[in-house]
């Protein structure tokens, strides 16, 4: 019975027709409802077509026993034998047969010519003997489960490098098939090979230039960027690769133009290669300018073989490299060196093409993270001035800071600012928008912060006009009022270090919280405030009297989509005034997101040896008092400043208190590192003012007076009182 075919019509145990072929009504001439339930007799009654005729058992719908009938030309053996010899002779496929010992019985042309082997080196012996010169390896083990278990493998990707073309790796797509006898037996397998290594190269090149977009650039680091480059291409495209970058933009400063001639001045970035085959020159290294050849090639180019990366004795490899440069609209970034081993297949112009692509990509990435980084410059150096820790500062307070950059954008400060009589001013704020306009927009901020403390306003006053100040910016951006106008939160405070007082005010909601030398932690000595830009006056504002040892902290307000620790964490973070200002940042630090600015500021009282202070009486009398009582505390403190000086100063602001001013008045003098600072407080509102006295006025000298002497003076005012002060600078030691 012939395997495989169906046969012509089927018979039932009795003889009769139950299936009827199309191939049996073209040859008895009937169709199926004229054959279907009649007998074989009464079907060949006009004679039976010429030829052989083949019955056998086949099985049956309901089970039971049914009886195919085959017609068997004597032809068919040599059919067979024909189509074999066609797949063999004319199939555009290489075809290997193999017996049980994988040994190779028949191979076609195709074959041979695929792989440059001769026919009489294949035939007779183990296939993996024959091709194991080429670099095929790992085949065995399929070949022996198909034989065994008689599962087909298709697909299979098998690297060699035939003899026809040893210096190019070719892939072939190989499929295996078990051959059988009659029985089911194995005779063995039958091999068939397709040359796909086009296909797989352009697949690789799409696979390289997927990850060329996936995995470089994915921070906005130019050196990181140059890094990236080497480790997506090597080994995929490259054996070792060398990225060069001008030593400008290495800087952050802006690309040079790409030159004409020659090349620029370019440091090694990065560079790696694979199992040890890599570029001795360490990163950072001036590299030689005809490295990358006579000239700056404007598209990726081969160079021949020269002087090691190193230069002459570098030890680096040599050969053929491809030279691509990082351009971007006329601007060199820098260059990239590809090389391969001598092993490997030579670049060609596919290679080019890609090169391209990669150093395009790259290119455009270096250009994004320059512009980061030469903005991230600008904000941190806007954002970031040192923190100056004057004496007088350190005198009130003891100050730890933080500011973690996080790149979504600057826009936060802070600031420690000294202020007459030993007071500091502690300072957080933050504009709401990021971006470079919010540097810029928070430095005039700043600047306006640092104009204002100059007037000695209460930290209300002062956010009032600096309100002011933040919607006259807005204004400046167009005539009409815009979405995004500027807004920012600021905390300002003042510490005077003379009785702990710490006078607040607070627009928007920055970070403040006190924490006492008991531990307790206030997270709301003051409310939340309008944002300056917005609503406006009035701010929230309080005062508080700090016993010394206790600890302030100010962080800018947190951005859209961040929101403040817990106040459990917040709590745990502060909790204990036993450490100092430094350890209670590191904890408040970790908990805060980052871009925020952190101040912690540790307070203290100014001790005998820093403050005296003085009941003066309303009368004429208590001039020449004020002024023993000051000569007197020079000698006691041995202070390095000219007596003279102080006297006249003292007498001139006594004398105004006692002529102008209302009881109860108060002189008070400060000790400094740099200065002696004389204050006289009394209880009148007004203003004393400087104004040149004519040649025969008796008076009106007095303050001109001061200011001649004095380093600086000026006036403050509390809600029931106002001081007039002035600050004479100490002699310098030798």
């Amino acid at each position: 019975m012939p395997r495989n075919h169906a046969p012509l019509f089927t018979l039932d145990g009795t003889g009769q027709v139950v299936r009827w072929s199309p191939g049996a009504e073209r040859l008895f001439g009937r169709r199926d409802e004229e054959a279907v339930g009649r007998s074989v007799p009464e079907l060949l009654a006009t004679g039976p077509p010429d030829g052989r005729w083949l019955v056998g058992r086949v099985p049956g719908g309901s089970g039971e026993p049914e009886w195919g009938v085959w017609q068997a030309g004597e032809d068919m053996g040599d059919l067979d034998e024909a189509v074999l010899d066609a797949v063999f002779t004319q199939s555009a496929v290489g075809l290997h047969v193999l017996d049980r010992d994988l040994r190779a019985v028949r191979v076609n042309p195709v074959a041979v010519g695929m792989r440059g082997v001769p026919r009489e080196e294949i035939i007779g012996r183990p296939v993996l003997e024959v091709y194991a010169t080429e670099g095929v390896t790992g085949v065995e083990g399929m070949l022996r489960e198909v034989l065994e278990t008689g599962r087909p493998v298709r697909n299979a990707l098998v690297r060699l490098r035939p003899r026809l073309d040893p210096q190019h790796e070719h892939v072939f797509s190989t499929a295996v098939h078990r051959l059988e006898d009659g029985s089911g037996q194995p005779l063995g397998v039958v091999v068939t090979a397709v040359d796909v290594t086009d296909r797989e190269r352009a697949q690789a090149r799409l696979r390289l230039l997927h990850d060329v977009h996936e995995r470089i650039g994915s921070s906005l680091d130019v050196e990181r960027t140059a890094r990236e480059l080497v480790e997506v291409t090597v080994p995929h495209f490259a054996d070792s690769v060398l990225v060069a970058l001008t030593d400008a933009v290495l800087r952050g400063r802006a690309p040079d133009l790409v030159p004409e001639e020659g090349v620029p001045l370019l440091r090694c970035a990065a560079v790696g290669g694979a199992g040890g085959f890599a570029p001795v020159t360490e990163v950072g290294t001036v590299l030689l300018p005809g490295l990358f050849g006579e000239e700056l090639p404007k598209a990726p180019t081969l160079l021949p073989t020269g002087e090691p990366y190193g230069g002459p004795g570098g030890g680096g490899p040599v050969g053929i490299r491809l030279v691509a440069p990082l351009a971007v609209r006329g601007q060199i970034f820098g260059v990239v060196a590809f090389q391969r081993r001598d092993t490997s297949d030579p670049f060609g112009p596919d290679d080019l093409a890609l090169a391209d692509g990669i150093v395009a990509r790259t290119a455009t990435c270096l250009e994004n993270a320059l512009r980061f980084t030469r903005e991230h410059i600008v904000m941190t150096a806007l954002q970031s001035w040192s923190l100056r820790q004057e004496q007088t500062t350190q005198r009130a307070v003891e100050v730890a800071q933080r500011h973690r950059p996080g790149g979504r954008g600057g826009g936060s400060w802070f600031d420690v600012i000294p202020l007459p009589g030993a007071r500091v001013a502690l300072v957080v704020g933050q504009v709401q928008h990021a971006g470079l306009s919010a540097v810029a927009t928070m430095s005039r901020l700043r600047t306006a912060v640092h104009s204002l403390t100059t007037l000695d306003l209460d930290p209300h006053e002062l956010l009032a006009r600096l309100h002011a100040t933040t919607r006259r910016l807005a204004r400046e951006q167009g005539p009409e009022p815009q979405l995004g106008e500027p807004t920012a939160s600021c905390t300002f405070a003042v510490y005077d270090p003379v009785d702990g007082r710490l006078d607040v005010a607070r627009a928007g909601g920055s970070l403040f919280a006190v924490v006492r030398p008991d531990g307790s932690v206030d997270l709301e000595p003051v409310g939340e405030g309008s944002l300056l830009g917005a609503d406006g006056p009035p701010f929230a504002s309080a005062v508080h009297l700090l016993p010394e040892g206790s600890t302030v902290c100010l962080a800018s307000d947190v951005r859209d989509g961040d929101a403040d620790p817990t106040t459990e964490r917040l709590v745990a973070a502060l909790g204990r005034p036993d450490r100092g200002p430094e350890p209670m940042a590191d904890d408040l630090q970790r908990i805060l997101e980052p871009d925020r600015v952190l101040l912690v500021a540790r307070t203290r009282l100014l001790t005998p040896d820093e403050l005296r202070e003085w009941d003066v009486p309303l009368a004429r009398s208590a001039v020449a008092e004020a002024r023993a009582h000051a000569a007197d505390l020079l000698a006691e403190w041995e202070v390095p400043v000219d007596s003279f000086d102080v006297k006249l100063v003292v007498s001139e602001l006594v004398t105004n208190a006692v002529r102008y001013g209302a009881a109860p008045i108060t002189l008070r003098l400060v000790r400094s590192d740099r200065t002696l600072i004389c204050e006289v407080i009394d209880s009148a509102p007004t203003a004393p003012h400087l104004r040149h006295a004519k040649a025969v006025d008796e008076g009106g000298r007095g303050l001109h007076i001061c200011a001649t002497v004095a380093e600086g003076w000026g006036v403050r005012y509390a809600d029931d009182s106002k001081t007039v002060w002035a600050e004479i600078a100490l002699t310098p030691q030798g």
